[in-house]
């Protein structure tokens, strides 16, 4: 099945395994693109420059498919340009950018032939990351697993196909080849999919993690703005329970402020991701779990090119 996706990137099936903040690795990438799909990986997975370019550099080794990188693209993250200058030099099929503005992405990522895909959540943002010359976007929608939206699907994908020229590529609540089918069928040029490859047997995640996936399901997972401070969405454990959801009233009041904003969201992003982080590989009455609605279509702990499989059994 030929998409705009796919004939961009030159890849079998319009599906991205999508970037997952401390999943996301190596293995999980040269799987989905020996699959026949492709898969990116956070920058901020590595803590160095160094292991960014040592991870390329080892998938690069393992398959010549596409594959690419998501950056956080706002003052939140110091490493910004730093990645970006990797990434232009090494050079990656394409680049995610997600959190802020992609146009200095875009400039440089152009003359190298580094296509680059933008999240977006509205159609007057699609409309800005076009005219800055984005390639695609990616429509984050308020099923989507991690930072999602506030529209619906079918919402956002009619919204987007009516106010932009982009490819859009769907990215929430898919898990099994009728979700696939239905963002196609909804105009979309493919669909970008975490959540159920979190219980994938390249995911280096704990057995708790795992074990959550499985046990619970979409009406257990909710939004917390204390992670990062932004909706973000965890599993709904009793510890989610016993902390709240909501940034503190202090918190609130300072990322009201023009000018503590910046350093008030850089401060909660790292404690958030510091929880999430120590939650990753061992459990504690402190775990938080990172999962989108999605998890309700997961059933156990399975290779991720089963996984994919499941997403691409009904393609034609």
């Amino acid at each position: 099945m030929r998409t705009n996706l796919s004939e961009m990137l030159g890849i079998d099936h319009s599906v991205i395994v999508a970037p997952m903040f401390l999943v996301s690795n190596v293995e999980m990438t040269v799987a989905a693109a020996e699959g026949g799909a492709t898969g990116a990986i956070p920058a901020l997975n590595y803590r160095t420059d160094k292991e960014l370019r040592a991870a390329i550099a080892e998938i690069k080794s393992r398959t010549d498919k596409p594959f690419g990188i998501n950056l956080i693209v706002n003052k939140s993250n110091p490493k910004y340009k730093k990645q970006l200058d990797t990434l232009v030099e090494v050079g990656v099929d394409y680049i995610i950018t997600s959190l802020g503005s992609p146009e200095e992405t875009i400039r440089r990522c152009k003359p190298k032939g580094i296509k680059v895909f933008c999240d977006v959540v509205d159609e007057a943002y699609a409309k800005k990351v076009e005219d800055l010359g984005a390639d695609a976007v990616i429509a984050v929608d308020n099923s989507a697993g991690g930072h999602c939206g506030p529209l619906e699907k079918a919402d956002l994908i009619k919204r987007l196909l009516e106010n932009c020229s982009l490819p859009v590529i769907s990215a929430g609540g898919v898990a099994k080849a009728e979700h696939y089918q239905e963002a196609l069928a909804m105009g979309a040029s493919g669909v970008s999919v975490g959540t159920v490859f979190l219980a994938s047997e390249e995911a280096d995640l704990s057995k708790e993690y795992q074990d959550a996936l499985i046990d619970y399901g979409a009406e257990d997972v909710v939004l917390t703005t204390k992670l990062s401070g932004s909706h973000l969405t965890v599993i709904n454990t009793p510890y989610v329970q016993k902390i709240g959801t909501e940034a503190s009233f202090f918190e609130s009041l300072l990322l009201k402020n023009k000018t503590l904003k910046k350093y008030v969201k850089m401060f909660v992003a790292f404690k958030g991701m510091k929880k999430i982080e120590n939650s990753m590989s061992k459990a504690s009455y402190k775990s938080m779990w990172c999962a989108g609605p999605a998890i309700e279509h997961v059933h156990s702990v399975r290779p991720l090119e089963e996984i994919l499989g499941d997403i691409l059994s009904k393609e034609e």
